[in-house]
C-alpha cells in the first residue's frame, strides 16, 4: 500500500512533463517548434515590394494622393467635403507621413510596402491558428510573390492599408471567438473601425465574419476556429508548430483537423461564454453586434457623405458584366496565369480543410459576390477594390500545399513567382493599364524644363480629367514650372481635384508670348485637339513652334 501511494504521488509530479513531451521530438525539435511563422512572409514581402518601388512613376492616381496629402488639413477637409470623401482618412494619415518623411515616390509608397509586409505575415499567423502553421507558412510566402502585391504595395493608395487592415480585424475575430473577452473585442471593434475608415468596400468582408460568427455560436470549431482548449488547437501543447506534426517540417501523413467533437471544446470551450444552451447559443453573436456598434457610429456619416459622391467619384466605371466575374483573378494577382493558379489551389485548399475553411472561404467570395452584385446596377466594379480578399485566397492555397513536402510546396511557391516575372518587371515600368499605355509625366515635364524661358505660360487640354496634366507637370517641375495663367482658383482653394480656369481664355493669355501646351495623347496637330474658347484663342493668337510627342500625351511649344 505505501508502495503504491509512493508510486502514485510520483506520477502526480511527473505529469505535467509528460503531458508536454512529444515522444520522438529532440529539444531542438521542440525549440523549432515554438519559432513563429509569420516573420518570413513579411520579410519576402517586404523585400519583394521595395524592390524597384521608385522606379515606375507616380500614376495618375497616386498624383491624386500627393495632391491631398500635401494640403493643409483645412484644405483637405474640404476636399473631403466636394469629392473623394471615403478616401479622405488615407489622405490625413498621408498628410502626417508626408510632413514627417517627404513626398519622393519612394516615400509615398512605402506605407504600402510596410502594410502589404504586415498582411502578409498575419495571414501566415491566421492559417497557423485556422488550421495548421505549415498551411499558414505557404499561403504567406504564396502572397508575398504574386505580383498584385507588388503592384498595391507600391502604390500610394490605401489598398494595401485595407488588405492587412482586413487580416487583422479576421485575425482578431478568430482570437475573440476562441478565447471571448472585452479586450478581444475591443481590439477587433477597432480593426473593423479602421477598416471601413479605409476602404468602405471592404467592410463587405463583415457578411464572411458574420457567417462565422452564427456558425460559432456553441462552439468556435464549428466556425473553423479551433478552441484555445481543444486538442490539437493553436494553444495546445501538440498543436500546429514549425516542426513535427501538422508544421513545416512533419509529413504529409501527419494528423490536421480541427479539435475533436469529444475534446473540451464540445463540452464548453473557452469558458462559459462558449458553452451549449441558449445563453451560449446567442452570446457571441450578441458579442459581435456590440463590436461593430462603434463602427457604425463613426462611419455612417462617411458613408452618407460618400454616397452622395458617387456619380462624381465613379463617373469612368461602367456596370459590371457577367464577364468581368472571371477576370477578377487576374486583376487583383496583376497576372492572368499566376491569377489562374491561386484559384485553383485555394479551391484544392478549401476541399481539403473542410469546415476550416468557412471563414476564409467566405472572406474571398461573398465580398466579390455583393460587390458584383452592386456592380451589377450601379457602376461599382473595379477589380482593385477587391485586393483584399487576395491574403485569404492565398491562405486557402497554402492549405492546399500544406500535405505535400516542404521542397516540394516550395517549388510550387516559386514556380507562382517565376509566372508572375514579366508583369513583376512591367508594373515596375508604370502602373497605367494596359502596361503598353503609359503616361510619360516625367517625360513631359523634362520637355518643358530644358526648353522654357523666363516668362512662359503652361495650358493643358483636358483640365478636368482624371489623367491629371497638371499635376503630373507639377509634381515633377515643383516651383520650375512655367505661369499657369488660364487658373482662377487652384485645387486646393476650390476644394476639388481640378482647377477652376478664367471664362475668357483670350484675355488671360494676352500677356505671354510663348506658352506650352501639354495635351492627352499622341497629337500631330495638338492646337486641333483642344476644344472651345480655350482652342479659338490658342489657334487666332499663337502659331505652333515645335511639338514633342511623348508616351500618353504631346507637348507643344507656342509663340504669339
Amino acid at each position: 500500500m505505501w508502495k503504491a501511494r509512493q508510486v502514485g504521488r510520483l506520477s502526480e509530479k511527473l505529469r505535467p512533463r509528460v503531458a508536454h513531451a512529444e515522444p520522438g521530438v529532440s529539444g531542438r525539435g521542440r525549440t523549432a517548434r515554438s519559432l513563429p511563422v509569420w516573420p518570413w512572409p513579411a520579410l519576402l514581402t517586404l523585400l519583394v515590394t521595395v524592390a524597384g518601388i521608385g522606379r515606375a512613376q507616380l500614376w495618375r492616381d497616386e498624383l491624386a494622393t500627393w495632391s491631398a496629402a500635401t494640403r493643409s488639413v483645412g484644405d483637405l477637409v474640404r476636399l473631403t467635403g466636394a469629392i473623394d470623401a471615403a478616401t479622405g482618412p488615407y489622405y490625413l494619415v498621408m498628410h502626417g507621413w508626408v510632413a514627417v518623411v517627404g513626398d519622393s515616390v519612394t516615400a509615398l509608397r512605402l506605407p504600402a510596402a510596410l502594410a502589404m509586409a504586415a498582411a502578409a505575415g498575419l495571414t501566415a499567423l491566421l492559417g497557423q491558428r485556422l488550421g495548421d502553421a505549415r498551411a499558414g507558412l505557404l499561403g504567406g510566402l504564396l502572397f508575398a510573390v504574386l505580383p498584385g502585391t507588388s503592384r498595391y504595395g507600391q502604390e500610394a493608395r490605401p489598398y494595401a492599408l485595407a488588405t492587412f487592415l482586413a487580416v487583422l480585424a479576421t485575425l482578431l475575430l478568430v482570437e475573440a471567438l476562441r478565447r471571448p473577452g472585452w479586450a478581444r473585442w475591443a481590439g477587433y471593434a477597432a480593426a473593423v473601425a479602421a477598416l471601413g475608415l479605409t476602404h468602405l468596400i471592404a467592410l463587405t468582408l463583415l457578411a464572411a465574419h458574420a457567417v462565422a460568427v452564427l456558425a460559432a455560436r456553441r462552439t468556435p470549431d464549428r466556425a473553423g476556429v479551433p478552441a484555445a482548449d481543444a486538442p490539437g488547437g493553436p494553444g495546445a501543447p501538440n498543436g500546429p508548430g514549425i516542426s513535427g506534426g501538422p508544421g513545416i517540417s512533419g509529413g504529409p501523413d501527419a494528423p490536421v483537423g480541427p479539435a475533436s467533437a469529444s475534446g473540451p471544446a464540445t463540452r464548453g470551450g473557452p469558458g462559459a461564454a462558449g458553452g451549449p444552451g441558449a445563453a451560449g447559443t446567442w452570446r457571441r453573436p450578441l458579442w459581435w453586434l456590440l463590436a461593430l456598434l462603434p463602427a457604425a457610429l463613426l462611419l455612417t456619416p462617411l458613408v452618407l457623405v460618400a454616397a452622395g459622391q458617387r456619380s462624381r467619384q465613379l463617373d469612368w466605371v461602367d456596370t459590371a458584366r457577367p464577364e468581368d466575374l472571371p477576370a477578377l483573378a487576374g486583376g487583383v494577382a496583376q497576372s492572368g496565369v499566376v491569377g489562374g493558379l491561386l484559384v485553383g489551389l485555394a479551391a484544392l485548399g478549401a476541399a481539403r480543410w473542410g469546415r476550416r475553411a468557412l471563414l476564409p472561404g467566405c472572406a474571398v467570395l461573398l465580398p466579390v459576390l455583393l460587390v458584383f452584385a452592386a456592380g451589377l446596377a450601379v457602376p461599382l466594379w473595379v477589380p482593385r477594390y477587391l485586393v483584399f480578399v487576395v491574403p485569404f485566397a492565398a491562405l486557402l492555397a497554402g492549405a492546399a500545399l500544406a500535405p505535400v513536402r516542404l521542397p516540394a510546396a516550395l517549388a510550387v511557391v516559386a514556380l507562382a513567382g517565376l509566372l508572375g516575372l514579366p508583369d513583376q518587371a512591367a508594373l515596375r515600368r508604370t502602373h497605367e493599364w494596359p502596361r503598353s499605355a503609359p503616361v510619360d509625366y516625367r517625360a513631359a515635364a523634362g520637355v518643358v524644363a530644358a526648353n522654357q524661358r523666363p516668362g512662359d505660360a503652361v495650358v493643358y487640354s483636358p483640365r478636368e480629367s482624371w489623367l491629371f496634366l497638371d499635376l503630373g507637370l507639377r509634381y515633377h517641375l515643383r516651383d520650375r514650372r512655367p505661369d499657369d495663367v488660364l487658373v482662377t482658383r487652384d485645387q486646393a482653394r476650390r476644394g476639388d481635384l481640378w482647377a477652376a480656369e478664367c471664362d475668357r481664355p483670350a484675355q488671360c493669355l494676352a500677356g505671354a508670348e510663348r506658352v506650352w501646351l501639354v495635351v492627352a495623347g499622341r497629337r500631330a496637330d495638338p492646337v486641333a485637339a483642344v476644344p472651345g474658347a480655350k482652342g479659338a484663342a490658342l489657334r487666332d493668337g499663337f502659331t505652333v513652334e515645335q511639338v514633342w510627342p511623348r508616351p500618353g500625351l504631346t507637348v507643344a511649344l507656342l509663340t504669339r
